[in-house]
């Protein structure tokens, strides 16, 4: 697979929507799954 490349400000905009769902309860890997990355990269 190809690597994608995020901007920094992409990356923060991600981080910051895992964050709101995550305090509505939901987990990480289907958090990760509708992002479309993976959860070694949310890590």
């Amino acid at each position: 697979m190809a690597r994608k490349d995020y901007t920094p400000e992409q990356a923060i905009g991600m981080l910051r929507e895992a964050e709101v769902r995550l305090s509505q309860g939901k987990k990480i890997g289907k958090i990760c799954c509708g992002l479309g990355i993976s959860e070694q990269s949310y890590y």
